[in-house]
C-alpha cells in the first residue's frame, strides 16, 4: 500500500488538480493591470491553447492531446460560434510560454486557454498584460490568480468551504486540522482554518506531520493524543489517497480517534484509489467531489470519440472553451473582458457548474460524499445552479 511514497511526492509536484498544485513564488498578476480583453465582433473568437507538448515527460504529451481533443469536442458542442483554435507547446517550460504567449497575441489571439503548470501559466500572463488579454490557465494555483490570469483547476478552498459548511449544518463545530508538513499540506491547512473561521467554526487544534511513512508512524500516538485532549468533533485532512492518507487513515483509529465518534473529513479525492474504501477512518467520514453525472457524460463521449478516456485534467479545456462560447454568443463586445468572465451565473462545465471569481480564482459545484460498506454514497448532491443550496 505504501510502495512508492518518494516517487508519488514527486509526481504531486507536477500533476495539478490530481495530488496538489505546483505552487511558486511568482509575480503578483494582481499588479500587473491587463483584463480588459481585447473587443469582439460578431461570433467568431481566435483562441490560442497553450499545452504542454515539447517537454522530455512523455505525460506531458499525452496530457497535452488530451487537452486538445476535448477542446474541440467543445468547439463542436457550441451553438452558432466559431473558434479558430491554435496549438502552441509550452512544454513546462516558463521562458517558452511567455515567448509563444506573446507570438500568440501577435497572431490575433484574443485569449489564451492553459497553460498548464502554475510557473508557465503565471510567465504567459505577464507577458500579455499589458496587451488587454486575459489567461484562463489550467492551474488551481491561487497564487497565480489575479490581474489577467484566471485559473480553472479546483481550489482546495472551493473544497474547504463546501465541506465546513455542510459538516456545520450537521452539527460540527469543532475541528482539529491534520496536515503533512509539505508545501500542499500547508496550503490545504490555510484553507481549512480560513473555511471554519469565515463559517463560524472553531479550530480545536492544528498539528502536522512528516511526510513519511515513518514519520506519519512516530508522530500518530501525540497526534492522537491532542486530538482526543482538544473535543473535536471532526479532523480535517488535507493527505492524498495516493500518498499519506493510507497511513494516516489507518494509524489514527489505532490511536483511538474513533470515526463514528470524531468524523474524518478529507481535502482530496478519497474515491481516487478503490483500496482507500476499506480505510477503517474513512467510513461515514466526508470528502467532496464534482457533480459524477456530468464527469461522466463527459468521459463517455469521449471515449466514444476518441476511442480511450480522457486524462482528468482534459474536461478542463472542455470547460475553457465552454465559457468563452458562451460568452461570445451573447454578443457583447467586451465579451472576453473581466466583467463579463466574472459574471454571477457562472457557466457548465464537464464537472458541474463553475464561474470566475474577481480575484481569478473559481468556484465550482461539489457533492458532498461519504463511505459505506465500501461504496461512495452521495449525501448532499451537486448544486445545478449558483445562489442556492450548496454554496
Amino acid at each position: 500500500m505504501f510502495a512508492g511514497f518518494n516517487c508519488i511526492r514527486k509526481a504531486a509536484a507536477r500533476l495539478v488538480l490530481l495530488f496538489g498544485a505546483l505552487w511558486l513564488a511568482a509575480c503578483d498578476p494582481s499588479a500587473l493591470g491587463g483584463g480588459s480583453g481585447p473587443s469582439v465582433s460578431g461570433q467568431h473568437v481566435q483562441v490560442a491553447l497553450l499545452v504542454p507538448a515539447g517537454s522530455e515527460d512523455a505525460t506531458d504529451a499525452f496530457l497535452a492531446q488530451n487537452l486538445e481533443n476535448a477542446a474541440r469536442m467543445a468547439m463542436a458542442d457550441l451553438n452558432g460560434v466559431t473558434v479558430d483554435l491554435r496549438v502552441y507547446q509550452t512544454g513546462a517550460n516558463p521562458a517558452q510560454a511567455a515567448t509563444v504567449a506573446t507570438r500568440a497575441v501577435n497572431e490575433g489571439a484574443q485569449i489564451i486557454l492553459g497553460p498548464l503548470y502554475a510557473e508557465a501559466a503565471n510567465a504567459a500572463g505577464v507577458a500579455v498584460a499589458s496587451r488587454g488579454v486575459n489567461v484562463l490557465a489550467f492551474s488551481n494555483n491561487p497564487g497565480i490568480a489575479g490581474g489577467n490570469v484566471f485559473i480553472l483547476g479546483q481550489t482546495f478552498k472551493t473544497t474547504a468551504d463546501r465541506l465546513v459548511r455542510y459538516s456545520m449544518g450537521q452539527g460540527t463545530e469543532r475541528f482539529m486540522i491534520l496536515h503533512g508538513d509539505d508545501l500542499q499540506g500547508t496550503v490545504g491547512r490555510d484553507a481549512i482554518q480560513s473555511a471554519v473561521l469565515a463559517a463560524g467554526g472553531q479550530i480545536a487544534g492544528v498539528q502536522s506531520y512528516p511526510l513519511s511513512q515513518q514519520g506519519i508512524f512516530d508522530s500518530s500516538r501525540q497526534i492522537g493524543a491532542i486530538t482526543r485532549a482538544s473535543g473535536a468533533d471532526a479532523v480535517f485532512l488535507t493527505a492524498s489517497v495516493n500518498s499519506d492518507l493510507p497511513i494516516i487513515a489507518t494509524t489514527l483509529p489505532e490511536q483511538g480517534i474513533d470515526p463514528s465518534v470524531t468524523r474524518y473529513i478529507g481535502l482530496t479525492r478519497w474515491d481516487a484509489a478503490p483500496q482507500a474504501m476499506a480505510l477503517p477512518g474513512l467510513r461515514g467520514g466526508l470528502f467532496a467531489l464534482p457533480d459524477q453525472s456530468v464527469t461522466a457524460q463527459f468521459e463517455a463521449r469521449y471515449r466514444a470519440t476518441y476511442g480511450q478516456s480522457p486524462h482528468p485534467l482534459a474536461g478542463l479545456a472542455y470547460d475553457g472553451i465552454a465559457a468563452i462560447g458562451a460568452l461570445v454568443s451573447q454578443g457583447r463586445p467586451d465579451a472576453l473582458g473581466r466583467a463579463a468572465l466574472t459574471q454571477g451565473s457562472g457557466f457548465q462545465g464537464t464537472s458541474g457548474i463553475f464561474r470566475f471569481n474577481s480575484d481569478g480564482t473559481n468556484t465550482r459545484g461539489l457533492a458532498v460524499a461519504t463511505i459505506e460498506n465500501n461504496q461512495v454514497v452521495i449525501l448532499d448532491p451537486a448544486p445545478r445552479a449558483f445562489g442556492g443550496a450548496g454554496f
